[in-house]
C-alpha cells in the first residue's frame, strides 16, 4: 500500500500526542483490507484500539464537595497493548525479587541467526513451534552445563523478546542465573564462579546444536509450515546441506554479570515481560501516513534517534512481535521451575545460611493498589479537595473503528497516571 493511499485516512491532531491506538485508529483498517491479520493479531488490534474507551465500559467518579468530575474506562489488558502492563510487571518483578538467593546472578542472552527469522514468522504454527524450541535449547544448554561444570541442578527464568529497538524482528531469550547449584541428594549448594560461570563459546555451541537438532526433528516429523523461498527444506536432500551450513556458523550468546546486581536487572527484564514491542513515550506523531518515532541505536553508543517509517510498515513490524494466544513469553527451569520451586529454595536459603523470606501480605493486584503503595496516592479520593469519591458503573457501548470516548469526557480527563 502506498503512502498516498494511507495519508487519505483521518488525520486530526490529537490533545496529547500520538499513542499507539491513536496509529491504529488512523491506519490499522486500511492495512487489513490489504494484508492477512491472524485472529491474535485482529484481537490485539481490537483491544489496543479501544482501551480505556467507552467501548470497554467503566465508571463516572465525582466528588460532592467541590463538583470534580471524571469517567474511567476500563482496560484492554491484552498483553500487547502499552497502556495495561504497570500492574502485572510491578507484581512479576516484586516476586521474583523474593525469590532472589544469596548468590552473584548471571545474565545470560540467546539468540536466533536473523536468516531464521522468515521461517519463524512464516505462520502461526511456525511461531509456536520455534520460539518454543527457543527456550528449550537455551534451558537445556543451561540445565547441562550447570551438571556438567558444577554437578547439580542450576536455575534460570528466561523471558523472550522478540524485537529490536526499531521493531526488527530479533528473537531471543534473556536469561537470569544464579551462580551455584543445588547437589543431586539436597545436601549442599555448589557454588560458581562470581566473574565467569560458564564459557561463552561452550554455550553458543551446545546451543546451536541443541536447536539445531530440534529444528531437525520438527521438519522431519512435518511440524513445521515451510515458506516458498526454503521450499528445499521439504524433502530430506534439501534440509541435510542447509543445517550443515547453520551448524558451521557461530551463533551469538553473551553472558556477563549483571553489573548493578540482580534487582536492578529484573527491574531491566520487568520493562519487557508484560509489553510489547514500542511504548507511547517513544512516539513523537502519526500523521501523513507516516508514523515517527525514538529509538537507541545500540551501534553508535547507545545514541537517542528518530526514525520514520510508512504506516503501513510500521504495523508490520509490530504485528510480527504479536505472539499466539496463551503462548508464554516467561519460562522458569531447574531450580526455579514451578513446581516445588519454594521448597527448594527455602532448602538453598537454609545451606546458603540465610534467612527465610517472611511471608507477604497479600500483593497489591490492580494499578489504584500499586499507585497506593508507592506514591501514597488514593485514587478513591478527589485529586482537586480530597473529599470522597462517589462512583457509577458505566455499561460497554457500541463503537464504530474511531476512538469512542465518552461525550463528556474529553482526552485531557481521564485516569489522572498514566501507567503506560
Amino acid at each position: 500500500m502506498s503512502v498516498a493511499a494511507l495519508s487519505a485516512a483521518p488525520t486530526s491532531v490529537v490533545s496529547r500526542g500520538c499513542e499507539l491506538a491513536d496509529v491504529f485508529a488512523r491506519y490499522a483498517e486500511a492495512y487489513a483490507a490489504t494484508h492477512h491479520l491472524r485472529p491474535a493479531q485482529r484481537k490485539a488490534a481490537w483491544a489496543i484500539l479501544h482501551c480505556r474507551t467507552a467501548a470497554l465500559g467503566g465508571h463516572r467518579e465525582w466528588c460532592e464537595r467541590c463538583g470534580f468530575e471524571r469517567y474511567v474506562y476500563h482496560s484492554c489488558r491484552n498483553r500487547h497493548c502499552p497502556k495495561c502492563p504497570a500492574a502485572a510487571t510491578a507484581a512479576w518483578v516484586e516476586a521474583r525479587q523474593r525469590e532472589l538467593l544469596p548468590v552473584p546472578y548471571f545474565h545470560n542472552v540467546f539468540t536466533l541467526p536473523h536468516e531464521l527469522n522468515p521461517l519463524v514468522l512464516w505462520s502461526e504454527r511456525n511461531q509456536r513451534a520455534l520460539l518454543a524450541l527457543l527456550f528449550d535449547a537455551a534451558a537445556q544448554t543451561l540445565l547441562e552445563f550447570g551438571r556438567r561444570e558444577l554437578g547439580g541442578k542450576l536455575g534460570a527464568t528466561l523471558v523472550l523478546h522478540t524485537w529490536d529497538q526499531q521493531l526488527r524482528a530479533h528473537f531471543h531469550v534473556h536469561a537470569l542465573v544464579p551462580a551455584g547449584a543445588l547437589s543431586p541428594d539436597g545436601s549442599r549448594w555448589i557454588a560458581g564462579g562470581r566473574r565467569f560461570l560458564f564459557p561463552v563459546r561452550g554455550l553458543s555451541k551446545m546451543f546451536r546444536g541443541k536447536y539445531l537438532d530440534g529444528l531437525a526433528d520438527l521438519l522431519e516429523r512435518g511440524q513445521l509450515d515451510v515458506p516458498p523461498q526454503l521450499a528445499a527444506l521439504g524433502e530430506a536432500a534439501g534440509r541435510r546441506p542447509w543445517l550443515r551450513r547453520w551448524r558451521k556458523k557461530s551463533w551469538v550468546v553473551y553472558s556477563q554479570p549483571p553489573f548493578a546486581g540482580p534487582r536492578k536487572l529484573l527491574d531491566y527484564l520487568g520493562r519487557y515481560t508484560h509489553r510489547v514491542a514500542i511504548s507511547n513515550h517513544r512516539l513523537l506523531s502519526c500523521d501523513d501516513g507516516q508514523v515517527v518515532f525514538t529509538y537507541r541505536d545500540h551501534a553508535d553508543g547507545d545514541r537517542r534517534k528518530t526514525a520514520r517509517l510508512p504506516a503501513n510498515e510500521f504495523l508490520r513490524r509490530f504485528f510480527q512481535h504479536v505472539l499466539p494466544d496463551r503462548f508464554s513469553r516467561i519460562r522458569h527451569y531447574g531450580l526455579l521451575a514451578n513446581r516445588g520451586k519454594q521448597q527448594r529454595l527455602a532448602q538453598c536459603r537454609r545451606l546458603l545460611g540465610a534467612r527465610p523470606v517472611a511471608a507477604e501480605p497479600d500483593p497489591p493486584r490492580t494499578a489504584d493498589e500499586w499507585l497506593r503503595k508507592w506514591l501514597d496516592l488514593d485514587s478513591s479520593r478527589c485529586p482537586c479537595c480530597g473529599g470522597v469519591l462517589h462512583c457509577e458503573g458505566l455499561l460497554p457501548q457500541k463503537t464504530t473503528n474511531a476512538r469512542p470516548r465518552h461525550p463528556a469526557a474529553p482526552r485531557a480527563i481521564g485516569h489522572p497516571w498514566d501507567t503506560s
